[in-house]
């Protein structure tokens, strides 16, 4: 028999009860507003969330359904706000104030044992991070841009932020973190770089994960001895790309071993995908020439796949042997940073998540908030890793942006109880239609 504790994390894992859950944190944001407040703060922040869970391509076509009943049942809002009066109140809301709402879908993702699917060496997980933009104007701006001078005394405005997310080479969903904005801070003139914010990311996935054992993999920009002294000192191991023109030091050592044959070497072929991987690994070898005590190991892998071949370089501080295990496990491993790039970015700029389509910017946090709220997609990846009607229906639509497509139509013209009802509707089809709800 199922434990009450199981019955309880399966409940909270469904698409209905991750919506409850952020819903529950939403009414505890701290509201900027002073006195008495016609629209709660936690329905503006959810009317948010409901649009980009619904995949609205604009707060426009948001507005025109805000009073749509199955808003306020589905996503639990009192009053949902014009376009223009939730642009007015999220542009006052600190964007920390989101961050706990992604440590509480992550904590039901923990109880409900999805996490442990994710588990990659020794019970740590790879935590691929990477930076990104999200919005750019010559015109439109706040006072949290980044600017960018020409020579031609013309200033560019953007935004952008360092993303981390939970990969498995075997398993084609990612669970997001918390982003990181890259911002201009309060009270000073200077941009905000990615470097700072990738600190200031280390920093909180520690705090909010302070048990969790991650293998950080990044690309080569990330290679450096600052950014590695951060990880260790978060006690996190990494996996990090390499370029012979950014250590040319650590490349002429390895090159040393490899002709003095004290380099590990190891060669593999894989039959199935008629490709042959070779193998080299040199151990504790000084990172570059203005970090010559910060000892790291380097492993590359050249793959031939007919006349193609194709050389990946990492440093790591994971061990090398036995080479037959790790090095294999190494690769894999910095080689699942693509799923940042893939499964994530790609997926929010160019899958109906309008990551890069500007809702509203505002004159403080609105654009900040506001990517902040893509916390919808922590729990899209949830719900298709936890919830078998979503799966379900997602198969029966054969495509996501199908789904996305079949959801809306359905979610704005006719009546529903919750997710769980509409998902059933769209598993059946046409046929066998629910009894409709009281849309009143």
């Amino acid at each position: 028999m199922e434990s009450r504790e199981g019955i309880k994390a399966r409940k909270y894992l469904s698409t209905n009860g991750l919506i409850r859950v952020v819903q529950e944190r939403f009414s505890f944001v701290k509201d900027p507003r002073r006195g008495l407040v016609e629209i709660p703060l936690s329905d503006a922040l959810m009317s948010a969330f409901a649009m980009f869970s619904l995949k609205c391509p604009s707060l426009l076509a948001f507005e025109e359904e805000r009073k749509n009943p199955n808003i306020r049942r589905f996503y639990h809002i009192g009053r949902t706000p014009s376009d223009t009066r939730m642009r007015e109140i999220l542009d006052g809301v600190a964007p920390e104030e989101i961050r706990p709402a992604f440590a509480d879908v992550f904590r039901c993702v923990q109880r409900g044992k999805i996490l442990e699917r994710f588990a990659y060496w020794k019970n740590c997980y790879l935590l691929a991070c990477d930076g990104t933009g999200y919005f750019s104007s010559d015109k439109v701006h706040c006072t949290s841009c980044l600017e960018k001078h020409s020579q031609s005394g013309r200033i560019t405005y953007s935004h952008a932020a360092v993303a981390a997310v939970i990969v498995h080479p075997d398993i084609r969903e990612v669970i997001p973190l918390c982003p990181e904005p890259i911002i201009r801070q309060d009270g000073t003139e200077k941009n905000d770089c990615e470097r700072n914010a990738s600190r200031r990311l280390l920093s909180h996935v520690r705090k909010d994960h302070p048990h969790l054992g991650f293998i950080v993999t990044e690309d080569g920009l990330a290679s450096n001895g600052p950014h590695i002294q951060d990880l260790r000192a978060h006690d996190m191991h990494f996996i990090l790309g390499a370029k012979p023109g950014d250590h040319a030091l650590l490349f002429e050592q390895a090159t040393q071993a490899i002709d003095d044959g004290t380099a590990i070497t190891w060669q593999t072929d894989d039959p199935h995908k008629s490709e042959r991987k070779s193998y080299t690994a040199v151990a504790q070898l000084p990172l570059n020439a203005a970090h010559p005590d910060l000892m790291v190991n380097f492993v590359s892998c050249t793959v031939e796949k007919g006349k193609k071949s194709t050389t990946f370089s990492w440093v790591t501080d994971l061990p090398v042997e036995p080479r037959e295990m790790m090095l294999p496990l190494i690769e894999r491993g910095g080689r699942a940073r693509w799923r940042i790039e893939n499964e994530t970015f790609n997926t929010l700029k160019n899958q109906d998540y309008h990551f890069e389509h500007n809702y509203g910017h505002g004159f403080k946090h609105l654009s900040t908030v506001l990517m902040m709220l893509m916390l919808a997609f922590l729990v899209d990846q949830t719900s298709q890793l936890a919830c078998p009607l979503f799966r379900a229906a997602s198969a029966a639509m054969k495509s996501k942006r199908a789904l996305w497509e079949r959801l809306r139509a359905l979610f704005f013209t006719a009546p529903f109880e919750d997710m769980e009802q509409l998902y059933r509707r769209i598993i059946r089809g046409f046929e066998d239609f629910p009894t409709p709800v009281n849309s009143s």
